[in-house]
């Protein structure tokens, strides 16, 4: 604001933060504060989301946990869009019985554009426009979340910003070699980078979270790659 007034200029062009709501799905999610009983969890994504929205530039709310049924997910996602251009839904975007966020974003006028994508973790990420909103579906596991974020969301609301977002990189050599269990997909790989390099830190799965925590960024391993050797120049996408 300060070199603005300096060189005169009192009307800047400016864009409105993008407004997010928020919206969990799930029988067995509980909110940080509860003690969870048997066969329930306690939500994580939502917070997660939130904060990664936030420090994208964007408005978020978040909007609580609906149950697993149409009637519930359907009130939840009109409480969002009331308020809201962009919906994020986490869960139920899968192939389940109790998966009913696809058919609900068609009841509420969304047309599917995609409902997976051959990225792992994440592939049941779904997306959806209206005439007046957007919608993604993201899976229910912390780390399927947090990756689909950082490729499809976070890039999406900087463009309603009128910004296009371009991912930090460090240029690294791998301090060990990495080989993903499968390769049939688009791989993207938790790493912690050091003075030695970029070392794989421990994965289990898309629902292991604490490995974001241990993550300075990600390798992206192209589907068919069955391995990347120690000593090898890679690109880490920072966090």
């Amino acid at each position: 604001i300060a070199v603005l007034a300096t060189v005169g200029r009192v009307s800047p062009r400016v864009f409105k933060r993008p407004r997010l709501g928020i919206v969990a799905t799930g029988d067995e999610l509980v909110e940080p504060e509860v003690r969870p009983g048997p066969c329930q969890i306690r939500t994580s994504n939502s917070y997660q989301i939130w904060a990664q929205a936030v420090r994208a530039g964007a408005a978020a709310t978040y909007y609580g946990i609906a149950r697993d049924t149409e009637v519930e997910i359907d009130a939840a996602m009109k409480r969002a869009m009331s308020a809201n251009d962009v919906i994020v839904m986490s869960g139920g975007v899968s192939m389940g019985d109790y998966d009913l966020v696809p058919e609900v974003m068609q009841a509420n006028g969304f047309k599917i554009l995609f409902d997976s994508v051959a990225v792992k973790p994440g592939k049941p990420t779904t997306f959806a426009v209206s005439p007046t909103h957007w919608c993604f579906g993201l899976p229910g596991n912390p780390v399927s979340t947090f990756i689909q974020f950082e490729i499809l969301i976070k890039p999406f609301l900087y463009r309603l910003m009128g910004h296009d977002y371009q991912p930090a990189y460090q240029v690294v050599p791998l301090a060990e070699a990495i080989r993903p269990r499968k390769c049939d997909r688009e791989t993207w790989i938790p790493v912690r980078t050091d003075g030695r390099g970029a070392r794989a830190c421990e994965f289990h799965g898309s629902a292991h979270v604490n490995a974001l925590s241990e993550a300075t960024g990600f390798v992206v391993m192209p589907a068919g790659l069955a391995e990347l050797k120690e000593g090898e120049i890679v690109h880490v996408r920072s966090i």
